[in-house]
């Protein structure tokens, strides 16, 4: 089965908000087995819509459609729908109801007859119900092409794409199965890799297939098939993976699919009833907001402290004024001295500490720009890496943000 996705807005065009939606909802079909053929981008023209929706139809079994659902003039994505289809705006009593009691219980303003609109849909349509928002998904058919039309909002999208879109195509569709399996590795670059692991990849057969994903200190290595046999297929990539770990075990951290390196590292330190903080300086919190974008991550994240500026890692921490002026600011001795404080101030067993020059000035030391220094606390002893990560300013925090935790993976694993 192939899809295509067209995500309607100017604003996107422009660069004004960024297109999450796309990734979200490819992963989402991905997973039971629908093909993502392309995605495309278009203005709120109406020209372009229709002819959009025309190329559309010509290549893919499921066209699914967001934005343009607003109750505003510029949004034209239901008139453009009725014209495609031949059909007529129709008002639905079901989507009108839900409207107004969205704004009896949670919106201060009156409800308008602009916003009574959102219940015209066209007469077509399947209505999809949107809980978290007034304008409606919608089901048409069109030969042999389903239409998915859903709001842009990424919190409605993905409700209305799991409780109403993914079970439609699953009772409706028959689909193959499509198994990705990433595999997660730190600490070497994407070329250095592929020199180790060539007669590997040469020996895949030609149903595997493999990519390489770099990002800023790790490679993802995407292994990929399609079938029909789920278990043979698992069976299949994990020989595989096991054969990979035998060639550059060292350097692998786990498979993606089934939890992210911070999510792995918040599983260890709940089994170990241990916990963890943070004390950040270039890198601004980033690896805080790593570990608390999960549920339950308060069982073993304590605590951060942003300590961005000088001044911050002397007041806040209590980084000695001495030992900066000594060794500056950016140094093996004031990264383990961050991790110490901030270890003790949380009352945790490990913590990590980020000091570093990300550029494009040295700011408060004179260490080169793309110089980072990652200190790992422990139970029973601190200790500091320095690194040099280049000179682009989020290539050097990305690297950082990466590193570090790849330092406390292995902390905990007990791999140091």
């Amino acid at each position: 089965m192939n899809a295509e996705i067209i995500t309607i807005g100017d604003e996107i065009l422009i660069g004004q908000i960024i297109d999450t939606n796309s990734a979200y909802i490819a992963k989402a079909l991905n997973k039971i087995g629908v093909s993502i053929h392309q995605i495309t981008s278009i203005e709120d023209d109406w020209d372009h819509i229709l002819d959009t929706l025309k190329d559309a139809q010509q290549r893919a079994d499921i066209v699914i459609i967001t934005g343009g659902l607003g109750p505003t003039k510029d949004d034209i994505t239901k008139k453009c729908l009725c014209e495609f289809f031949d059909d007529e705006l129709v008002k639905d009593e079901g989507v009108l109801a839900h409207v107004e009691e969205l704004f009896r219980k949670y919106i201060d303003t009156p409800i308008s007859d602009l916003n009574r609109m959102q219940a015209l849909v066209p007469s077509k349509a399947e209505v999809l119900t949107n809980k978290f928002g007034t304008a409606p998904g919608m089901w048409l058919k069109k030969d042999d092409t389903v239409f998915v039309s859903m709001p842009g909002v990424p919190y409605e999208m993905k409700g209305l794409m799991e409780v109403e879109v993914i079970p439609r195509i699953i009772e409706r569709f028959k689909r193959p199965v499509i198994l990705h399996k990433t595999v997660l590795t730190y600490g070497m670059g994407e070329s250095a890799i592929a020199e180790k692991i060539e007669d590997w990849e040469d020996a895949l057969p030609p149903h595997i297939r493999l990519a390489y994903l770099p990002n800023l200190g790790k490679v993802r290595l995407r292994l990929s098939t399609k079938g029909s046999d789920l278990a043979a297929m698992e069976q299949e990539i994990n020989d595989q993976i096991a054969s990979l770990k035998n060639i550059i075990g060292e350097i692998i951290r786990g498979i993606e699919e089934e939890d992210p390196i911070e999510v792995q590292i918040g599983h260890l330190l709940k089994k170990k009833n241990a916990s963890l903080a943070t004390a950040e300086s270039f890198t601004g919190g980033r690896l805080a907001s790593l570990f608390t974008e999960y549920p339950g991550s308060s069982a073993f994240f304590k605590g951060s402290v942003v300590a961005y500026a000088t001044s911050a890692k002397l007041n806040i921490l209590g980084v000695p004024k001495e030992l900066i002026e000594e060794y500056s600011v950016v140094s093996n001795q004031v990264a383990c001295e961050m991790a110490k404080r901030v270890k003790a101030l949380y009352g945790t067993d490990y913590a990590i500490a980020t000091t570093g020059n990300a550029g494009p000035e040295k700011g408060d030391s004179d260490a080169d720009v793309g110089t980072v220094f990652i200190a790992i606390a422990t139970p029973e002893t601190v200790y500091a890496k320095e690194y040099s990560f280049g000179n682009h300013r989020e290539k050097v925090v990305g690297k950082a943000v990466n590193k570090s935790l790849e330092l406390i993976l292995d902390e905990i694993y007990g791999l140091k």
